[in-house]
């Protein structure tokens, strides 16, 4: 009877388990998904935070959700955001081209719109949303930040969607100038969670600007091995990827957030950031799969 009660709730679209202040849920299940991360978590050898939230049931199970983290290229996802809504406003156009000079190459920063164009180019506004995001291109990011009128037209765009917790303050130039800037773009996972599920719902873009930028996420060359790289092979995610240099053995920041589509039609958002970690790259990148794996496995296995 008890188990019958709680599927009933599920599918009434209820949460099961409240979410306390120092990430512990309230079932037993969703406890031990929290250790579970707490132990993957000790080998990043740096401060990890977690949210991952079942979004048909709002179930949530977190790890340092309320600290704040350098989001590096995982900022591109809200300047994307930002631009398509300039689009549904009629302000902007997909199709207008947007001209790039040797002056908006950002040095320094992963760019193949500028190795392939060095004397610079031309791109649609649609071409350089694809570059920033499934590319993780420096110099597209920086493009669209001037054509939004600088990163603090974007941070207001996350204001008016309610989100306090996201910070866009700069832009790749300045971050690959000077590594510190980065901790000006910030985040907790918790607040890039709510972002994830308003994208999700279509709750800020149209149909076809939420359609455009799903289907640029899933198409995300980088981090391979992280949210993606231990789930069933053809497991659907969207995800945006960030990541800093490593300098004297520290990497100030190892991120991965994205939207995993489960086999029964659910949805799973998921942020995992690392900041100011010391291990290597291939640790780094296991600790975001293995957490990605541990809620994977625990909601598969939920009615």
């Amino acid at each position: 009877m008890h188990v019958k009660t709680r599927l009933v709730f599920l599918r009434a679209g209820f949460a099961v388990l409240t979410l306390c202040n120092n990430g512990l849920c309230g079932s037993g299940s969703s406890a031990n998904l929290q250790k579970q991360f707490e132990t993957i978590a000790k080998a990043a050898k740096g401060k990890v935070g977690v949210a991952v939230e079942l979004l048909e049931s709002r179930e949530s199970v977190t790890l340092n959700a309320q600290e704040h983290f350098p989001m590096q290229s995982v900022y591109k996802l809200p300047i994307a955001m930002a631009a398509l809504h300039q689009v549904d406003e009629r302000k902007i156009k997909l199709e207008q081209p947007i001209e790039i000079t040797t002056n908006d190459f950002a040095i320094g920063m992963h760019s193949p719109v500028r190795d392939a164009h060095p004397l610079g180019t031309t791109l649609t506004l649609s071409n350089l949303l694809q570059q920033m995001i499934s590319a993780s291109d420096g110099t597209a990011c920086d493009v669209l930040l001037r054509l939004l009128n600088c990163p603090s037209a974007v941070d207001g765009y996350l204001r008016s969607l309610g989100l306090t917790n996201i910070v866009v303050a700069t832009s790749e130039k300045e971050i690959g100038q000077d590594e510190l800037a980065q901790y000006r773009n910030w985040a907790t996972p918790e607040a890039f969670n709510v972002l994830l599920r308003r994208l999700s719902e279509g709750r800020d873009l149209s149909a076809s600007s939420r359609q455009i930028l799903l289907q640029f996420l899933t198409d995300t060359s980088t981090g391979p091995r992280r949210i993606k790289g231990l789930l069933p092979a053809g497991a659907r995610v969207a995800h945006k990827t960030g990541t800093s240099q490593t300098v004297k053995g520290l990497t100030r920041a190892t991120n991965d957030a994205g939207i995993i589509s489960l086999p029964d039609g659910r949805h799973l958002v998921i942020t995992v950031f690392i900041s100011d970690s010391t291990a290597d790259t291939a640790t780094r990148d296991m600790v975001i799969a293995k957490v990605a794996r541990a809620a994977w496995d625990h909601w598969v296995n939920l009615p």
